[in-house]
């Protein structure tokens, strides 16, 4: 161990610096010093530098800067190292600071002056390191003490004082200080006061509703001026104590209005004031309307392809405008220039969305007045894409189950709610299968198919837009064939013969088929009994039924069915049993006996035949028995059949007595009788005889007479001899009795007592006893004599067929009646049949009720009897009363039921129909009835009941089944029932279509261009004749045109192979049998589709983008895709390369175009372009293109040229020349036609390869002319037309259409005329030549054709004889020569010179029955009364009946009324006259007759006219008053509807309802003429009812019209005129009036009425003033001189006539009286009257001895006074009839009972007069009549008499008939308007039958014309 201490110092030390400098921090000027201790060794060596900013500045420990200044603040370092070395030193760092004290940059002056509420700003800056800190003292408290917002510092610019105030003046100081010192200055700040001005003044704004308005209001002024806001000029908004909600206040003075509303619009004012002043300032606030969006967009779910519509709609202020802007994500949405998207103002529309439009979509709207974004989200959904991948395999475990599996496609934006899976079964259509499979599935498993089928499946996808396209069918796959798992139905077994049984089936339902029907097994055994089955192979599956021969009779069977495919029998049916029909029996009743047991019955014992030889069911027996001498006469009773009994017993009775019968007997079953029993002789027993006959008397004397008789006419056995008797009635002491032989028939009686009646008696005698007795009377000494006529008869209990006569007997003739005989007469249509016997009674000599039997039925009768006795027949009773028998059904059915005419549907019969007699009962209620079936009797009988009446004869029975036999049967029935059935009538329908359609049709796809189609025959109830074959209609799925037609010809043909369809085509299938009626319906349609195969090459392939390197080609899918389309193929090549050397792409199924790049410029390429289908590649389109830029459209093709000889009817080639093509190869030419001489050029064919220079054109009509044109397309477009062909014309073709038969009808027995109707002109196609009538017989039974007939009908123009008709313009042809009694078959062709057309429907005739040719002849029509004419004519000649002539036809109508009145009369011959009854009368009716027979109507005859007879008149049509007033009134009336005859004139009857002062006045007035049809009548009394009544008159009077009328103003009517004065001068008179009380009308006009003081009566003076007169001036040459009038006058309203004012003074008029008014004239005229009068009553005193006036009784106060007026000159009439009340101080009058004679009268009256009671209660009738005629000016007025007056009038019940031309000339217009009167009121001629009437006629005659109109509405009815 050693220790060596080392010498530190020797060891050198690198620089390590111990102590480092610090920071430092100086005041500039002062010195700054920096230490750095730094140790090494070898120290010497070590060296201490300082540097700044790398600048080395000094060496040493120490750094001393004497006066820094702020520049030498920075970092200095201080370095260790040692010198000389290169090693880095070592370092450290410090930093220097150098401060300098404030100083100040910016100081205040010594005074500020500051404005008040103004700002004053006090200056003080200080720069300094660091920066000096500013603080600010007032008055030498600090500013942050007195915390005064308004004091504001800042370091830009110091203090500021804001809104200087007073209290703000004093010492401002500032100091600035930092670390280096401080620095300060001050100020003084003096406030001044000053008025407010404005330095910002409110401005107008305008602001949105919403926002915030901000009107600034700056001032200046000291002290600070205070701010107010007003609106308006009252209303303060914001001050310094007010403040309103939504106004504040700023403290500059300015106003917020936050939030603005649209009511805050206004001016608004600002006012500063301070102490100095006020002032103010307004400004305008404008409010805008927010803009905000109303309709904001809505989100959008819209499906792929359709349009997508977002609207956005705004409401805004409409100062302002808006704009829309939308934005998808941020970016803006610009319209796009195709239009796909269009911005119109707020509506954004995207047609065709696709799923790039997806997203979200932001309205904004800006304007002014705000803006406002609303967002919306646009979903684009489309259709689910199809299932991938669809694959299907058998199921090993389940044979009827097939898996599926598939990828998942894409959902279409939209979740996949399920799938939809579809199988096709057999090639059937496609149907759903599974409707809704789960969406999350890929598998599904599909069972419950059938076996031995065919299943396609595909599967579809389906979201929320629908069902996607369907998946690619997956491969067809077969089941496996299995035995029919179900039996064949409806199995049907029915015996068809008595050894065979007809077995039908149905096949198995189809889905339990499992495989295909190879065929049946049928077994049969007897039913019941132990044993093997029989069996019959039914190889054939189309058989559906079997017959079983060689069975045992009458035997049930038991049968089954089962079907078999080629996997075997299938299970049996259940077992149907069935008889074998029944046999008729084979051996006869056993043992029989046959004996008769009395003389009228024979008795059958035997027993029955042996059970075996019955053969079916017993019916019964049948006991045969006939006559020996007479075998045809055999009587049948039939015998059920007694079953517990072996031995039967039969009697047939009503045999006659005493006669050789032989018997037998038979068994008889269902199917017939079997065979007799021997016959045996039997013979009836004897029995007593009937009467003997022709008992008589003869040799009668006092005490003897011969009785005589003969043999009975019955003997009913050997007569053995007579028994005669005789005795005197009631002496049983006085009888005798002799038995005589058989060979006596007369005896003599002697000793009997003379005048004594006796009782003879005689009877026979057989065996079996005495016989009938036969009786008479007789008297001894007296001979019988004829026998006197019954009397009294009388009809009683009268029944439809018997009625009861009672009589009272007539003399007996001395001896008994023996016979009673009725004979009756039949009455018919007013004439009477001759007397026939229609009963007799005999033996009933003590009758006196006889009761009638076999009568006919609603038939009028009239009786008569006779009686009978010994000596003969008495004469005949007087006849009884007319009687007519009661209605009952029809006795007989109508004769020679048969067959008119047969159609498909209908059968046509005519019958003869009863005749009147046989109706029994009215004949309208006669008619018939028809009753069809059915002969097979399927289907239930039909009744129909015939149109018409009893005389029809024809009907048709409609809806009846084609080609069936029927069975017809008529009945006549009334209205009681109907009568009995006639015989039937066999008749068949005609041939027509079927009525049905092939069933079980089926179709499968061969291949990809035919289908085999399958179906089974039609149904035997559907044929409706013979089918000749069918016919399958096809055509593709959604064409237009008419289906293609493919005919399988006969009935057996079940299958068709329809072949070159197009390819994956869907087809729609039918199937339709046809008869050579025409076509049946088709079956229901079947859609197949044929299979795929390879596509055609694609289609319109062109480039329209060719540039130097690259190219676009565009095409469309192939026209024949055959398939679905998969992909294209698009391979180019240069067309100068190795034509095998081929670029190649392929592209998707949906891809139309695509563009090749890469290509050299200036070169021509070659393209070509394929599609494919699952078969495979197609055939591909090639196409040439140059690239090059240089291309423009090609030229058209030229030298279009149509050769004539490749002309055809329907088509031609066309030929042409190619254009230039312009350097872009042509790609088609497209083919345009127009048919002359007005159509429109179409495009024809659009697809012409480029490479073509003829083309056929088809689809052209026939004999049509047209031009041609072209046009060329290359990739750039279409060329200009090229120049038009000439026109060419097709050729003519074979006519499309055959005329239509429209009828055939029999002409004569042999011949028929045809009329058709000519085929359209479009389906001519050509010039018409003319037609061709084919007809051929046919076979009597059409049911029975053979095969070769039928085959004939195939074509209805084979075998046929024809007729050419050579003029198209004919439309109607007689095909003569026929055979009679025949049916032939007509059908009909059009042709031209190429050939004829198709045949027209056939129309079948029956030949051998025409119509009449030739109408009856010789008619004669004459009137027999006034409801029936008689027709009478010839039949017409004989070579025009063409048949037997069965009756004729009588049509008959009103002249002018053909179709309103026409009627049928049917009479049949030999009838050639008929009466046509309930005509009306006096009518005018026209007539024609047919003749007809079994074939129909022959030609009417031309009409022959007569006229019935007049007969009386119906009541007039109306009947109404008017100018109603108080004594008069205008009646007028209408002529009667049914006029019958020439109305001669009229006949007006009027009395009051009740009597008048104990006095009914009756007033008849006859107006001659028809025209006139009114009557003014005057002689009313005042508030008294009238009854009117009036009639027609022809021949005699018709029934009347009646009404009542009240004679006074009616209701409503205007009151009395006031006022009313008269005034005259020399020449004028002149009335004048006030306006009285209108009424509920205003006044109408005025009627001024006057009253002659020579007539007493008012007359009408004026007629009528308008309603303003108030006067009227009258010439005074109106009035008669001497006369004095008085004057009155009514006013006039529409109610009528109003109260009459009050009558004037009498006014006379001025002139010579004549002499016969001087009052001695006067005096002597009275005198002479006195002198008459007491002649006349003289002479009536003589006269009143006279019975004629015993009836009038003493106590009677009511009597009938009747007046007669009679007009009869036919013209004007104006009458006036006038009541008036006698003066009872007339006790003349009184006492005498007579009335004075009327005053002679101008107009010549005639009176006829009749007495009358004196007993009026001293009132008697005194007539007076006037007649004068007087000028007058007077136009237009009526002078009308009318009785207003108070006092008693001077003259009682005077008539006045005046004849003046006032009336007339005011009553010159036809009445109109008139009303009707609704109520009636009887009356009675006389009021007791004491009492006669009193009657006068008054005959006025007039020579002046005229008419009038009454004034309407002015009637009162009661």
């Amino acid at each position: 161990f050693s220790l060596s201490v080392a010498d530190p110092e020797s060891e050198p030390v690198v620089p390590a610096i111990v102590i480092g400098p610090k920071d430092t921090t100086v005041v500039a000027g002062n010195e700054a010093i920096l230490e750095c201790i730094a140790n090494a060794r070898p120290v010497e060596r070590l060296l201490v530098s300082w540097k700044r900013d790398g600048r080395r500045l000094s060496s040493g420990q120490r750094l001393i800067i004497p006066a820094p200044t702020s520049s030498d603040t920075g970092l200095y370092v201080c370095e260790a190292s040692f010198s000389n070395s290169t090693a880095k030193p070592v370092e450290t760092k410090a930093h220097l600071t150098v401060m300098e004290p404030p100083s100040l940059t910016a100081q205040p002056k010594s005074k500020i002056f500051g404005e008040l509420d103004r700002n004053a700003e006090i200056p003080c800056l200080a720069a300094g390191v660091p920066q000096p800190r500013i603080e600010w003292y007032k008055d030498t408290v600090p500013l942050s003490k007195l915390a005064n917002p308004r004091y504001k510092v800042s370091a830009a610019n110091g203090l500021t004082v804001r809104r200087v105030q007073p209290g703000d003046g004093g010492i401002f100081q500032c100091f600035a200080r930092n670390p280096a010192g401080e620095a300060q200055a001050q100020t003084q700040l003096f406030v001044s006061s000053v008025p407010p001005t404005f330095a910002s003044p409110p401005s107008d704004q305008t602001v949105t509703d919403g926002n915030t308005a901000l009107f600034t209001c700056q001032t200046n002024g000291a002290p600070k001026p205070a701010i107010t806001w007003r609106k308006g000029s009252n209303e303060v908004l914001a001050s310094g104590s007010v403040q309103v909600p939504r106004f504040t206040l700023l403290q500059s003075g300015g106003l917020q209005v936050q939030p603005v509303s649209f009511q805050d619009s206004g001016e608004y004012t600002c006012i500063a004031s301070n102490t100095e002043g006020t002032i103010n300032a307004t400004a305008t606030l404008t409010v805008w309307n927010r803009t905000v969006i109303s309709v904001p967009p809505t989100d959008q779910r819209v499906i792929k392809g359709t349009t997508a519509t977002l609207k956005c709609d705004a409401t805004h202020d409409p100062r302002i405008s808006i704009s829309y802007k939308w934005e998808r994500s941020g970016m803006p949405v610009l319209p796009t220039s195709g239009g796909r998207v269009s911005v119109r103002q707020g509506l954004l529309t995207i047609s065709q969305t696709w799923s790039g439009d997806i997203g979200d979509y932001t309205c904004t709207v800006t304007s002014q007045a705000g803006n406002d974004s609303r967002p919306a989200r646009l979903e684009v959904i489309e259709l689910p894409h199809s299932p991938r991948s669809l694959t299907a395999r058998l199921n090993d475990s389940d044979s009827r189950s097939v898996l599926l599996s598939w990828l998942r496609p894409f959902d279409g934006n939209s979740p996949l709610l399920y799938y939809v899976l579809e199988l096709s079964e057999n090639n059937s259509p496609w149907k759903v299968y599974l409707s809704e499979v789960d969406p999350a599935v890929t598998k599904v498993s599909v069972g419950g198919l059938t076996p031995a089928r065919t299943y396609q499946f595909r599967l579809c996808a389906v979201n929320q837009v629908g069902r996607g396209q369907y998946s690619a069918e997956t491969q067809r796959l077969m089941l496996r064939e299995e035995a029919p798992s179900a039996p064949p139905k409806n199995i049907v077994a029915s015996g068809r013969t008595n050894q065979s049984i007809m077995v039908q089936w149905q096949p198995p339902p189809e889905p339990q088929l499992n495989g295909v029907l190879r065929g049946y097994v049928l077994r049969y055994r007897l039913a019941g009994l132990p044993g093997d089955y029989q069996e019959k192979n039914i190889s054939s599956p189309e058989t559906n039924y079997c017959l079983l021969k060689d069975l045992i009779i009458w035997t049930q069977y038991q049968i089954q069915v089962a079907a078999y495919t080629g996997a075997g029998l299938g299970v049996y049916s259940s077992p149907v049993t069935e008889y074998t029909l029944q046999g008729v029996p084979t051996a006869p009743p056993q043992e029989v006996q046959v004996v008769a047991i009395n003389s009228t019955t024979i008795q059958f014992t035997w027993n029955p035949p042996p059970q075996q030889f019955i053969n079916g069911i017993n019916q019964g027996y049948k006991l045969l028995v006939w006559p020996e001498q007479s075998p045809e006469d055999v009587t049948i009773v039939t015998i059920t059949p007694d079953y517990p009994s072996s031995r039967h017993t039969g009697l047939v009775s009503g045999l006659k007595k005493f006669t050789w019968y032989y018997g037998s007997t038979l068994c008889f079953t269902t199917p017939g009788d079997g065979p007799r029993s021997p016959p045996t002789l039997v013979q009836t027993h004897e029995d007593t005889p009937g009467r003997v006959r022709r008992l008589s008397f003869t040799e009668i004397l006092d005490t003897s007479l011969r009785v005589s008789w003969a043999e009975p006419e019955d003997k009913n056995g050997i007569i053995t001899g007579y028994m005669l008797w005789w005795e005197v009635p009631n002496v049983e002491s006085s009888r005798e009795e002799r038995s005589l032989p058989n060979s006596t028939l007369q005896y003599q009686l002697t000793g009997l007592t003379s005048t004594t009646v006796y009782t003879i008696q005689v009877a026979a005698l057989t065996a079996a006893g005495r016989g009938v007795v036969t009786s008479s009377t007789i008297s001894t000494g007296v001979p019988p004599e004829l026998p006197g006529a019954p009397s009294n008869l009388v009809i009683s209990n009268i029944s439809p067929r018997t009625a009861t006569v009672r009589f009272r007997p007539g003399p007996d003739g001395k001896t008994a009646i023996s016979r009673w005989i009725v004979e009756g007469q039949v009455r018919d249509d007013g004439k009477e049949e001759e007397w026939k016997v229609v009963y007799q009674k005999d033996n009933q000599p003590d009758a006196d009720t006889l009761e009638i039997p076999d009568l006919t039925p609603f038939t009028q009768y009239r009786f008569r009897m006779q009686q009978v006795n010994i000596v003969g027949s008495s004469p005949m009773s007087a006849p009884s009363r007319l009687i007519q028998t009661l209605q009952a059904a029809p006795d007989t059915h109508p004769s020679d039921l048969s067959l008119l005419s047969a159609t498909q549907t209908s059968l046509r019969f005519s019958w003869k129909p009863l005749s009147e007699s046989e109706y029994n009962s009215s004949p309208e209620t006669v008619g018939y009835r028809l009753r069809v079936s059915k002969t097979d009797g399927q289907g239930e009988n039909r009744n129909e009941d015939v149109k018409g009446t009893g005389g029809t004869s024809e009907a048709t029975l409609e809806g009846l089944n084609p080609f069936t036999q029927y069975q017809v049967q008529i009945q006549a029935l009334n209205s009681i029932g109907p009568g009995p059935w006639s015989q039937t009538v066999a008749a068949q329908t005609t041939e027509s279509v079927p009525s049905g359609s092939p069933v079980n049709v089926t179709a499968e796809a061969v291949s990809s261009s035919k289908i085999l189609l399958m179906w089974s025959a039609l149904p035997q109830s559907q044929k409706n004749g013979v089918i000749l074959g069918y016919k399958v209609l096809y055509s593709k799925k959604d064409s237009e045109g008419p289906p293609s037609v493919q005919v399988a010809e006969g009935e057996g043909s079940v299958s068709l192979l329809l072949g070159a369809l197009q390819k994956y085509t869907v087809y729609v299938l039918q199937v339709l049998a046809y008869t050579h009626m025409g076509d049946g319906p088709p079956s229901n349609r079947i859609l197949l589709r044929t299979k795929e195969d390879v596509p055609g090459p694609p289609v319109r392939m062109v480039f329209p983008e060719v540039r130097l390197s690259s190219v676009r080609v565009v095409w469309q899918p192939p026209a024949s895709p055959n398939g679905i389309i998969l992909g294209y193929q698009i391979s180019y090549r240069l067309d100068s390369r190795d034509p095998l050397r081929w670029t190649t792409v392929e592209v998707g199924s949906n891809a139309r175009q695509f563009t090749v790049t890469g290509l050299s410029s200036e070169q021509s390429y070659v393209f070509r372009l394929i599609a494919r289908t699952a078969v495979g590649w197609g055939a591909g389109q090639e196409a040439v293109v140059v690239t090059t830029e240089r291309r423009e459209r090609p030229l058209p093709p030229r030298k279009l040229s149509v050769p004539q000889d490749e002309v055809e009817s329907r088509q031609l080639r066309i030929h042409w020349v190619t254009g230039g093509s312009a350097s872009s190869p042509l790609r088609y030419f497209t083919l345009q036609i127009k048919e002359l001489p007005n159509g429109d050029w179409k495009t024809h064919a659009a697809d012409i390869l480029h490479n073509m220079t003829s083309w056929t054109v088809d689809r052209l009509k026939p004999f049509t002319s047209y031009k041609f044109r072209m046009v060329a397309t290359n990739d750039v477009g279409d060329s200009v037309p090229s120049r038009e062909t000439e026109a060419a014309t097709t050729l003519q073709d074979v006519p499309n259409e055959p005329p239509v038969i429209l009828s055939v009808k029999p002409t004569t027995t042999t011949s028929v005329l045809v009329h058709w109707k000519r085929p359209s002109d479009d389906s001519v196609n050509g010039v018409l030549t003319g037609y061709r009538l084919y007809y051929r017989e046919l076979p009597a039974n059409a049911s029975t054709l053979t095969e070769a007939e039928v085959q004939t009908t195939k074509n209805n123009t084979t075998k046929s004889t024809f007729k050419t008709v050579s003029s198209d313009l004919l439309t109607e042809f007689e095909l003569t020569q026929l055979k009679k009694f025949r049916r032939y078959q007509i059908v009909m062709t059009s042709y031209n010179i190429i050939g004829e057309s198709p045949p027209s429907n056939p129309v079948e005739v029956s030949v051998g029955e025409a119509a009449p040719s030739v109408a009856p002849q010789s008619i004669t029509v004459s009137a027999v009364s006034p409801s029936t004419l008689e027709v009478t004519w010839d039949t017409p000649p004989l070579e025009t009946q063409n048949g037997l002539i069965q009756g004729y036809k009588i049509h008959y109508w009103e002249r002018d009324q053909q179709n309103q009145s026409e009627k049928v009369k049917v009479i049949f011959v030999p009838d050639t006259r008929v009466h046509l009854t309930n005509l009306s009368s006096y009518t005018s009716y026209l007539i024609t007759l047919t003749a007809f027979n079994m074939a129909g109507d022959g030609p009417p005859s031309d009409p022959r006219g007569a006229r019935t007879l007049p007969s009386a008149p119906s009541q007039p049509s109306l009947l109404s008053f008017s100018e109603v007033t108080g004594g008069s009134v205008n009646v007028s009336w209408g002529a009667p509807l049914s006029p019958n005859g020439q109305v001669e004139g009229y006949r007006v009857i009027y009395e009051p309802t009740s009597p008048i002062q104990g006095v009914t006045k009756l007033v008849t007035v006859d107006v001659k003429g028809s025209w006139q049809r009114w009557l003014k009548v005057r002689d009313l009394i005042k508030g008294e009812t009238y009854t009117f009544s009036v009639q027609a008159l022809t021949v005699s009077y018709g029934p009347p019209i009646q009404a009542n009328i009240t004679a006074q103003p009616v209701k409503g009517s205007p009151g009395s005129p006031m006022d009313m004065s008269i005034t005259k001068t020399s020449s004028d008179l002149t009335i004048q009036w006030s306006e009285g009380d209108v009424g509920e009308a205003s006044v109408t006009g005025y009627t001024i009425e006057a009253r002659p003081s020579d007539e007493g009566v008012w007359d009408s003076f004026i007629r009528f003033l308008p309603p303003s007169s108030r006067s009227v001036s009258v010439p005074l040459e109106r009035l008669r001189s001497g006369i004095s009038y008085e004057f009155r006058v009514i006013a006039v309203n529409s109610y009528g006539y109003g109260q009459p004012s009050a009558p004037s003074a009498a006014l006379a008029a001025m002139s010579d009286r004549p002499f016969y008014e001087e009052w001695w004239f006067l005096l002597v005229m009275a005198l002479v009257g006195l002198i008459l009068i007491l002649v006349l009553v003289f002479t009536l005193l003589l006269h009143g001895h006279s019975s004629k006036y015993k009836a009038c009784g003493t106590g009677k106060h009511v009597s009938t006074a009747e007046e007669s007026v009679t007009l009869d000159n036919g013209g004007f009439t104006a009458l006036e009839l006038n009541s008036r009340t006698l003066n009872t101080k007339n006790s003349f009058l009184k006492k005498n009972g007579t009335r004075s004679p009327p005053r002679p009268s101008p107009g010549g009256l005639h009176y006829s007069d009749e007495d009358i009671c004196n007993n009026y209660n001293g009132a008697v009738l005194t007539e007076s009549t006037t007649l004068t005629e007087k000028p007058t000016e007077v136009s237009e007025s009526e002078l009308t008499d009318s009785d207003y007056e108070d006092e008693q009038p001077k003259h009682s019940f005077v008539n006045h008939y005046m004849s003046d031309p006032t009336y007339y000339n005011s009553w010159k217009r036809q009445p109109k308007g008139l009303k009707g009167i609704g109520t009636s009121f009887g009356y009675e001629e006389c009021a007791t039958a004491d009492t006669e009437p009193y009657y006068q006629t008054v005959v006025t005659q007039h020579s002046t014309g005229g008419s009038r109109t009454p004034v309407t509405g002015f009637s009162s009815f009661v």
